[in-house]
């Protein structure tokens, strides 16, 4: 088949997790012998770094996918619009099979490639428009791409059964669950993480995620604070369009103890941080299908999560859960880890690993994503 995808920022990248499932997906399609173009975003990466890819090529290959980079404007407000017109448009042209949207604010052109006849695919990582860090105009705006989507597409895919039921009562539209991968990675000694932090094996609990008020780091640092323990609190993570946020948290974890915030990470660094942490902690709001969460349980992480139904359905019985927005309840679930770190069947890093893995494989993914495509191809 000859496949498009856009929506996300760029690949390959951890920006966000868009960009995680578009390069995982876009590649397993690839090893499995289909045309895969990729349209990128142009532009800086998000968390203000050089990750040591050149945004500005205009096209290039990487494992078999075509990448073409579309230009677009500075200005934060503007350019995922501009993006996602000029990327629909070019890929009308080229004649796909099917043109796959990501996420809700590019579904609001998808009803372009329907005038001339080509097939769509959107996948709802979320429901964008309930975050924060959006003002009134780009919530509407992500709310209209969700409309689209409901009424254009052809066929859509959710990560989680929650949105499902969503899609069902909100507008009567029947989807596809696919939940997204996980990359098996290998646990790694700390090294540079002990280098850099004089960090330990097991002598922190980790955040790892873009500090964005909907990820709920304030409700992990008000539980932090009243937490009596030598451990330390490591936020790995860069600032994405929520730069008030970020000051926010930065000054309020200059002020605590044991608190280290990292920045974005990768590579190494972020496997060495995953591999030995105490615990991996997400405390969200509001989530699509968190990426980072299957990372951690990759590694046979202990964890702690809000009970939003995104988190849950990824868990199951292998980690602890708090009520949502409730930093007591947060508080009491990590003194309850700590006390019976190694007793509890539940903390066995084995079976959290063998779950994980056997549960969510990104080649699978890609295997029913593609059956998606052929139903609607006829």
């Amino acid at each position: 088949m000859k496949i498009a995808m856009l929506g996300h920022k760029r690949i390959p990248s951890r920006e966000g997790g868009v960009e995680i499932v578009v390069e995982n997906l876009a590649t397993s399609m690839a090893r499995l012998g289909h045309r895969v173009t990729v349209y990128n975003r142009r532009g800086y990466h998000v968390a203000g770094i050089d990750n040591g890819n050149d945004f500005t090529d205009k096209e290039f290959m990487y494992k078999g996918v075509r990448i073409i980079s579309i230009p677009t404007f500075p200005q934060k407000a503007l350019n995922a619009i501009v993006y996602s017109a000029l990327a629909s448009i070019r890929a009308v042209w080229k004649k796909f099979d099917v043109i796959h949207f990501h996420a809700e604010g590019p579904c609001a052109l998808i009803w372009l490639p329907k005038l001339f006849g080509v097939k769509t695919v959107a996948t709802i990582h979320g429901l964008d428009w309930k975050r924060a860090k959006w003002g009134k105009f780009a919530s509407l705006f992500l709310k209209f791409g969700e409309k689209c989507a409901a009424k254009y597409a052809d066929e859509i895919i959710v990560l989680s059964k929650n949105m499902q039921e969503y899609f069902r009562q909100t507008y009567a539209r029947e989807t596809v669950y696919i939940p997204n991968g996980v990359q098996i990675c290998e646990n790694r000694k700390a090294d540079i993480i002990k280098e850099k932090y004089e960090l330990e094996k097991d002598s922190y609990f980790l955040f790892l995620a873009r500090v964005v008020p909907e990820k709920g780091l304030h409700y992990l640092l008000d539980a932090f604070e009243q937490l009596d323990t030598d451990k330390k609190l490591v936020i790995a993570g860069g600032c994405s369009h929520s730069e008030e946020y970020f000051s926010q948290i930065q000054d309020r974890a200059e002020k605590m103890d044991n608190v280290i915030m990292t920045g974005f990470v990768q590579g190494r660094e972020l496997e060495e941080l995953f591999s030995n942490c105490v615990c991996y902690i997400l405390p969200s709001d509001v989530e699509g299908m968190p990426i980072s969460l299957l990372e951690a349980m990759s590694y046979g992480c202990r964890c702690i999560v809000s009970d939003i139904p995104e988190n849950t359905e990824v868990v199951k019985d292998y980690a602890l859960t708090f009520k949502k927005s409730d930093a007591g309840d947060l508080k009491e679930k990590m003194e309850e880890l700590l006390k019976d770190y190694s007793n509890s069947a539940i903390w066995s890093s084995d079976k959290i690993k063998k779950y994980i893995r056997h549960e969510y494989s990104w080649d699978d993914v890609a295997k029913e994503t593609l059956k998606v495509y052929e139903s609607i191809i006829g």
